[in-house]
């Protein structure tokens, strides 16, 4: 495959185009047969041979939404891009990311070749497939999808003909469509047939990280809904942000053949359009079941994940005879639905919390970490008149005070050094008409709070760099594990701005507080993990049963799932068993026991050993963080979840010392 150009004698390739542009049939003894089938297709194409440059570019606006419509391309190359610069700086040449169609998108390289690559528009914005601006190494790797190096007289446009080029296509890694175009080009004279192999390379780069973030997003968009899929009579289909078929819950082939699916039912994947079906933007135009179904669009911050498709358990048949969708007023709401559990405590936290969402005030969510804070801003979202605007979550901990500052309000185009051209969507903005999800927020900086506390009040935002108010109107929920109010005793926190968070509050449980759901979300977990891994038979045998219940669980709800999580993968046989679980959890003793309560002298009996059985159970909970933490009362306090004055008066109950060695015996 001649793939890769040599400097064939410029006269000769001339000789040869000007014959076929008079008519002719030029010599392919001087000519490569991609070039000459190139040129046919712009004969073909009515491409004017004397074009000196390519169409004119994209308005700033329009090229912005081409380069969030190609997002996933943006994030994957731009790194591999810029880290060429220096690399290109003194070679002549600059690198090119162009999309599916040939527009380029993104460049870098040797700033001298900048200005006589914008007289050729060889820049953002410009198109360059072959219809638009001739044989040249993007549009003709577009058209053939494989490497190209098209050099000086190949090219068939005149004005180009002093320029050298090699390119690729990037494809996508799951279904192999072609996602862009990777291309090094420069001056006749910078010829080297070693670009080709050099581009090749990068665009292999870039497809491994592509394939890398599409993991790693089908993983979070199967976090995100699967829980909201496992054990419901409607049936769901999870598909990826183009449409293409991730999971599928037991009842989803049945209830989706009611509708109108025949044969497999991956037959009806990809849906190319679904995002914007899924926005209402564009009707159906052939799967009638898709207007049958409910799409919901599953999304993390201002990233869109994947979508779920739901089919009702139970279908009108005047709806299945009409091209309407069922009435959504007879689906059921997804508010709070994904949290599990129906202990007292916790149906009063949710019932608090159902109630708050109404109104449009701050909520502050407190609770320790793991307890499910973001599924209570989920389902105040979901229940508030805001539930059809966007929910963006930020993470306030662990993230530098500037990176923080450009999440939460955006900057203008050439705010700073390495600033994204265009600028860029903060969350508070994208939040707009919805709900901002800010955790952790006793971690933002001190600086940053006064700005937070203006738009708060203001409904206004400014972009980093720029002068101009943006209006925002946004439900904002926050959460934190700390003590607020201390922290602003100690300086820690801005007074103001905490009153002003704490307009109304929840308090969320810990899972210690409400040991009733601990069957529930056992079996939820197990549920899960069975499906996710193809585990179907994994069950937990008494003792190992006997441990999880019998666990203090300081991390929360997040340590239950991640204990399941570990068990399930690591189960034998479909035997889960107490060497399967986290060593922490092993190490805690069941000392539970069944005892007969046919009379009321038993009931008592049963309820006093029950009581001793818990106090046992707690004691030896004490004594295993002792052990772990080698005696440090802090970190055995903060492994506890509780405060290190109360795990002193309970050592004292158990006559437990804080000497590992002597808190192994003080309890046999």
């Amino acid at each position: 495959m001649d793939w890769c150009s040599s400097p064939v004698a410029d006269s000769c390739v001339e000789a040869a185009w000007e014959c076929l542009i008079q008519g002719g049939n030029p010599s392919t003894d001087t000519l490569r047969g991609i070039v000459g089938e190139s040129w046919h297709r712009c004969l073909d194409g009515r491409v004017d041979p004397e074009t000196a440059c390519a169409p004119p570019p994209l308005q700033e606006g329009r090229l912005f939404d081409l380069r969030a419509q190609n997002g996933h391309l943006m994030r994957a190359s731009v790194p591999f891009i810029h880290q060429t610069r220096e690399f290109l700086s003194q070679t002549g040449t600059i690198l090119l990311l162009a999309d599916s169609d040939g527009t380029i998108l993104e460049y870098a390289g040797d700033e001298r070749i900048i200005e006589p690559a914008s007289e050729i528009r060889l820049v953002p914005g410009c198109a360059w497939n072959e219809l638009s601006s001739g044989t040249n190494a993007i549009g003709t790797a577009l058209e053939l999808q494989q490497p190209v190096q098209i050099h000086g007289c190949e090219h068939f446009c005149a004005g180009i003909k002093r320029w050298t080029c090699s390119a690729t296509v990037i494809r996508d890694p799951l279904d192999g469509t072609v996602l862009g175009v990777l291309d090094v080009s420069g001056r006749a004279q910078t010829y080297n047939r070693h670009s080709l192999a050099f581009i090749v390379s990068m665009a292999g780069r870039i497809e491994g990280s592509l394939g890398k973030f599409a993991v790693e997003r089908r993983l979070r968009l199967m976090a995100r809904c699967w829980a909201y899929c496992s054990g419901r009579a409607d049936g769901v289909i999870i598909v990826d942000d183009r449409g293409r078929l991730v999971r599928a819950n037991p009842q989803a082939r049945v209830a989706f053949a009611r509708l109108g699916i025949s044969g497999a039912l991956e037959s009806a994947f990809p849906i190319p359009d679904i995002a914007r079906i899924a926005a209402g933007s564009m009707p159906p135009q052939e799967a009638r079941w898709l207007r049958l179904a409910r799409i919901e669009i599953v999304s993390e911050g201002s990233e869109i994940l994947g979508f779920m498709l739901i089919a009702p358990a139970v279908v009108p048949r005047a709806a299945l005879q009409s091209d309407s969708p069922p009435a959504a007023a007879s689906l059921p709401t997804a508010a709070f639905s994904r949290i599990i559990g129906t202990s007292p405590v916790l149906r009063a936290t949710i019932q608090k919390a159902r109630q708050l969402a109404r109104a449009s005030v701050p909520v502050l969510l407190v609770g320790e970490s793991g307890v499910g804070k973001e599924l209570f801003a989920q389902g105040i979202h979901e229940a508030s008149e805001r539930a059809d605007g966007p929910f963006i979550a930020l993470n306030c901990g662990g993230m530098p005070r500037d990176l923080l500052t450009s999440e939460l309000f955006g900057y203008a185009d050439g705010a700073f050094t390495g600033a994204r051209k265009s600028g860029m969507t903060g969350k508070i903005e994208a939040a707009n008409h919805g709900t901002l999800f800010l955790d952790e927020i006793g971690e933002m900086p001190l600086d940053i709070q006064p700005y937070l506390l203006r738009v708060l009040e203001e409904g206004e935002i400014y972009r980093l760099g720029e002068n101009t108010a943006r209006k925002v109107d946004f439900r904002l929920v926050a959460a934190t594990n700390h003590n607020l109010r201390a922290d602003v005793t100690d300086g820690r926190f801005r007074m103001d701005l905490y009153y002003r968070l704490a307009v109304t509050n929840v308090s969320i449980p810990p899972l210690r507080e409400r040991k009733d759901d601990l069957e529930a979300l056992i079996e939820h977990w197990l549920r899960i993990f069975r499906e996710r891994y193809g585990v179907v038979d994994a069950v937990f045998d008494d003792a190992a049963h006997a441990r999880l219940l019998n666990y203090a669980w300081p991390g929360n709800v997040r340590e239950l799932r991640n204990a399941i999580e570990c068990a399930v993968l690591m189960a034998r046989d479909g035997a889960i068993t107490v060497n399967e679980l986290p060593p922490e959890v092993r190490a805690n003793a069941s000392f539970m026991g069944v005892l007969p309560a046919s009379s009321s002298a038993g009931a008592e009996l049963a309820r006093q050993e029950e009581v001793r059985s818990l106090e046992m159970v707690e004691a030896e909970a004490i004594k295993t963080a002792i052990q772990q933490s080698e005696g440090n009362l802090t970190l055995a306090a903060a492994q506890l979840g509780i405060a290190k004055s109360t795990l002193y008066l309970k050592m004292s109950k158990y006559a437990l010392t804080r000497d590992p060695v002597v808190a192994r015996r003080s309890i046999r």
